[in-house]
């Protein structure tokens, strides 16, 4: 027989579906008219815009913004500096075209000045030292170093007006402007030499500064040199000889005149050249 304990459990209580019902039931769920349960902590309500969107009791100050509706932001930028005509003006402003002393065209007056002699071979590392490459950018400064590596002395000894006379292939090596620049920034008269490498020779006469080839083995170290580019002939007023050289064409001579390329296209609006399609 089976033993049938005393102490028998209550009958569970039971929901209409058959589920149990606990004695401690839990307190109703209180819903929102939508259905959804509804905390006991409520959150404080959301303060909205006029669009609806939620505002943030931790507001962001108003953003500037521009007549086209664009933003401002606090943080300008400084005006920047312009032209007459409003276009901007760079802190890194081109150095100005240099031009002659006296400001007329070489071949309407002798250039005169004393003779500094160079051997041959002359490099455009020679003029414009390669360890002060930095200072392309400022020639005026390179200038002041122009043939140091050849003659350290000539930067600093050199008058207005003076030539260098070398040998045979001046100016060759690597094809950098700037080499012929500062040379006619020192203040060299014209640049003499029995020959010259091709690309120097063209740069030379691009930014305005002579170059003729004539012999040189004659000249002495400062001796007193006049040339005469219309004449076509060097006078060297220290011994008495003159030197004839080779005749520039005149389309050289007029860029030259001009004093560079770059001016000659400024001063014409362009191209008016010897034997060109404007002449």
């Amino acid at each position: 027989m089976d033993h049938v304990n005393s102490h028998r459990r209550r009958p569970v209580e039971r929901s209409a579906a058959g589920s149990p019902l606990s004695s401690h039931r839990r307190r109703p769920v209180e819903r929102s008219a939508a259905g959804s349960p509804l905390s006991s902590h409520r959150r404080p309500p959301v303060e909205r815009s006029a669009e609806g969107s939620p505002l943030s009791s931790h507001r962001r100050p108003p953003v500037e913004r521009s007549a086209a509706g664009s933003p401002l932001s606090s943080h300008r930028r400084p005006p920047v500096e312009g032209s007459a005509a409003g276009s901007p003006l760079s802190s890194h402003r081109r150095p100005p075209v240099e031009r002659s002393a006296e400001g007329s065209p070489p071949r309407d007056r002798p250039l005169r000045g004393r003779a500094w002699l160079f051997g041959d071979d002359i490099s455009t590392d020679h003029i414009a030292p390669g360890r002060l490459f930095h200072l392309r950018t400022d020639l005026p400064e390179l200038a002041k170093h122009v043939l140091e590596d050849a003659r350290p002395e000539f930067a600093a000894g050199m008058r207005p007006g003076d030539f260098v006379v070398g040998g045979r292939n001046f100016g060759l090596g690597s094809s950098r402007e700037h080499a012929p620049r500062i040379i006619k920034l020192a203040g060299a008269g014209a640049v003499l030499a029995q020959s010259f490498a091709r690309i120097f020779f063209r740069n030379a006469i691009n930014v305005g500064l002579p170059v003729l080839q004539c012999d040189t083995s004659g000249i002495g170290e400062q001796d007193e040199l006049e040339v005469d580019l219309g004449a076509g002939e060097v006078r060297d007023l220290t011994t008495g000889a003159v030197i004839p050289f080779v005749p520039l064409p005149e389309v050289m001579v007029t860029i030259l005149d001009d004093g560079g390329l770059v001016a000659h296209v400024r001063k014409h609006g362009g191209f008016a050249l010897p034997g060109g399609p404007d002449t």
